[in-house]
């Protein structure tokens, strides 16, 4: 991969400034709030109350369980003195604000729930919803700290046939609540569970076309067996598509929230996936349907970012074509709305440039644009993004390989 060269923005006229509404105040409020900073699981950094706190949790589960007794979860044998099990009881009192008597409990319930469930082998099984991997709840990529990334969209389910297939009845419902839990265990086995490591995931919701009424038991379940028997896994929670109403709803319950918990959320609304994301996840790690550059089984290649005002046209510039070599690149603009071509600029004076994709206008939803080009002669391949009839700032990313001819 060639290290691309900085995008030359050329400013072709100045946008007008416009009034913010109540909602979209609102929202990016939500959106920029302080980055959610992630509790130490480090001893030695703890406070001589929840020091006590943990090593009061530990006496009492090797009171119940006795030194032989068998207690693991995640395949970490709790009543070990390991930073590792340490990592595990630190969750368990956090979400009880290191109240011993009721972290054991819920520890106590989230150890039987899992031999019943028998969660350790779930990750393992086929649980027959191949259609609904990769759209529905999957595990893709990681967020520019580390954390492994898990998305949820549940507007397939819009369709009630799909609806019915998979929520017809108690037997489904509880079939497809298994294959969720079996989506989180998997992201959970790429954890470290160690001090200074990453210890959480990041949970992306969509919420386009997700049907309310309909999914409201299934989401009540996931919910409570999320926050029952899967404590501080979640570092940040993003949702994006938000639709204008869900921001009074929010505003109405925020209240009632702790700052803690509202510290991890992180709420886009429509139309601001990829300017939200690219906050946190690298563009070719952002699936391409959410404005990323990532594809299924696609190559892992660094992109380079950058912003393009409005009111602005951005030429990208990639020099040192040789002749017979081709090139492929990736560009993409988040919520597009703005005009598009790539040309080739021959280095002969008296060769034509090679219009290799006419100017068009992209709509606001179109994915990333992926060509490529085989150069007849030396020269350089020019992008441009043209976003001088917009008042609005976009983020973008692109990104692109050089193959060299291999005729002599």
């Amino acid at each position: 991969m060639e290290n691309p060269h900085s995008p030359i923005s050329i400013p072709e006229a100045s946008p007008k400034p416009y009034k913010k509404s109540f909602v979209t105040t609102l929202m990016e409020a939500a959106s920029l709030r302080s980055p959610f900073k992630e509790d130490t699981y480090f001893t030695s950094h703890l406070k001589a109350s929840e020091k006590k706190a943990l090593q009061e949790l530990k006496d009492k589960l090797m009171a119940s369980y006795g030194p032989d007794g068998e207690c693991t979860m995640w395949g970490i044998p709790l009543l070990a003195e390991d930073e590792k099990a340490d990592v595990v009881l630190l969750k368990f009192l956090r979400a009880r604000d290191f109240r011993v008597l009721d972290s054991f409990r819920m520890l106590e319930k989230c150890l039987a729930w899992r031999k019943d469930f028998k969660a350790d082998s779930v990750g393992e099984e086929d649980l027959g919803f191949k259609e609904l991997e990769g759209v529905v709840a999957y595990m893709h990529g990681y967020d520019r700290e580390g954390h492994p990334v898990c998305y949820n969209a549940y507007g397939v389910f819009k369709d009630k046939d799909m609806y019915e297939r998979i929520f017809g009845d108690e037997e489904k419902l509880n079939k497809f609540l298994r294959w969720r839990i079996q989506v989180l265990e998997r992201g959970i086995s790429l954890l470290h569970f160690k001090p200074g490591g990453i210890n959480s995931i990041i949970q992306v919701t969509d919420l386009k076309d997700m049907p309310k009424r309909e999914l409201r038991v299934a989401s009540n379940q996931i919910l409570s067996l999320f926050q029952d028997n899967y404590p501080e896994m979640v570092a940040r929670k993003i949702f994006i598509n938000v639709p204008w109403y869900f921001s009074v709803l929010y505003s109405m319950f925020s209240p009632f929230l702790t700052q803690r918990t509202k510290s991890k959320f992180v709420i886009s609304r429509e139309g601001h996936a990829a300017e939200t994301l690219y906050k946190f996840i690298r563009p070719e790690d952002v699936p391409v349907q959410y404005g990323g550059l990532s594809r299924p089984n696609d190559l892992q290649k660094p992109a380079s970012e950058f912003t393009i005002k409005g009111g602005e046209k951005v030429n990208i510039q990639i020099e040192g074509i040789e002749a017979g070599a081709s090139i492929t690149w990736d560009l993409v603009v988040g919520g597009w709305d703005l005009e598009y071509s790539a040309e080739f600029v021959p280095n002969k004076e008296d060769s034509y440039t090679i219009a290799v994709e006419k100017p068009r206008k992209l709509s606001p939803t179109e994915e990333a644009i992926r060509n490529s080009y085989t150069s007849k002669e030396s020269g350089k391949l020019v992008l441009s993004v043209d976003n001088t009839s917009s008042r609005r700032k976009k983020v973008a990313a692109y990104r692109y390989i050089v193959r060299k001819s291999t005729l002599e």
